[in-house]
């Protein structure tokens, strides 16, 4: 995959699944192309948002394929690599190659706290086990319990394959800190939080990995539009709009608002997988009211 296409909107797509677990293929295509339609640069399969961590790897391998086949090369396809053990991680990134995925986004292990060193070889593993993949480092200390030092992104930026990094910690210093200290290498930084990527964006960023882009995809691409045609008085707007829906998502257990909020806009992707519920019957319907006032007023702008 051409580099270059590291850019923009990538949605990290939810996974419908049935009461076993087993990936529901019709929704899951409807969400490819809700999506590709909203405008998004590009799509994740098995993010945090895609519950990667309840999913097992044969019916990984059948989602990713269903996706692969219904974005039908209009956008590339990532596969999230979330494996404690760096086994595991060679051999998910090679089905990820063997069924089309376009690139990686390898999350640092989790439970366990590894070294800089040890989580360099880790990583290295991993891209050295796919050499033609451009891969995406993924930040996200509140979900793995440490973050990823800026020391030891600017080393993995020297390896041919790793081309980028994803920052959800929600510090904008650390993400300019990626941005400044590598930005004399083809390495692209791109925002992990929906209530920043106008800020991110800023200070160098190339898009953003965006939860939000499974419900109102064209809110969320609008902002990076928006920036990148000197419009930062509507980029500002379209953010501080999606940041009213995105907070609502804080006041419910992770990941379940997104795939709440896709269901009241009739999307059907089912529920979440247990432990996980559902939101309250009062978020939902906030939730509902603001996603009616942002629909109504894309439709007027039409």
């Amino acid at each position: 995959m051409d580099i270059e296409k590291v850019k923009g909107i990538i949605v990290p797509i939810v996974t419908p699944v049935n009461q076993e677990n087993q990936i529901k293929t019709a929704p899951l295509e409807r969400m490819v192309e809700h999506v590709i339609q909203g405008g998004v640069n590009g799509i994740l399969a098995f993010g945090s948002n895609g519950e990667f961590f309840a999913i097992d790897k044969e019916e990984q391998k059948k989602g990713l394929q269903t996706i692969v086949k219904s974005a039908n090369k209009r956008v590339p396809v990532y596969m999230g690599i979330g494996s404690i053990t760096t086994k595991e991680g060679v051999l998910m990134a090679k089905t990820a190659e063997e069924n089309g995925a376009d690139g990686l986004s390898i999350l640092p292990p989790m439970f366990i706290s590894p070294t800089d060193d040890e989580l360099y070889q880790h990583i290295i593993t991993i891209a050295k086990a796919v050499p033609h993949l451009p891969v995406l480092l993924y930040n996200n200390p509140g979900k793995v319990g440490y973050s990823l030092s800026v020391s030891l992104a600017v080393r993995l930026s020297q390896y041919p394959n790793i081309v980028g990094i994803k920052d959800s910690s929600g510090n904008v210093h650390l993400t300019a800190e990626y941005i400044r200290r590598t930005e004399n290498e083809e390495f692209k930084v791109m925002a992990g939080r929906d209530t920043l990527i106008l800020g991110s964006l800023v200070y160098g960023a190339v898009g953003a990995v965006a939860s939000t882009a499974n419900v109102v995809p064209e809110l969320v691409v609008s902002i990076y539009e928006h920036y990148c045609t000197g419009d930062l008085s509507s980029a500002r707007n379209a953010q501080f709009e999606l940041t009213e829906f995105r907070n609502m998502f804080d006041r419910a257990s992770f990941p379940i608002a997104t795939k709440d909020a896709c269901n009241l806009i009739g999307l059907d992707v089912g529920a979440s997988i247990l432990p996980n519920t559902t939101s309250s019957d009062q978020l939902k319907k906030e939730m509902s009211e603001v996603l009616e006032k942002i629909i109504n007023k894309r439709d007027m702008e039409e």
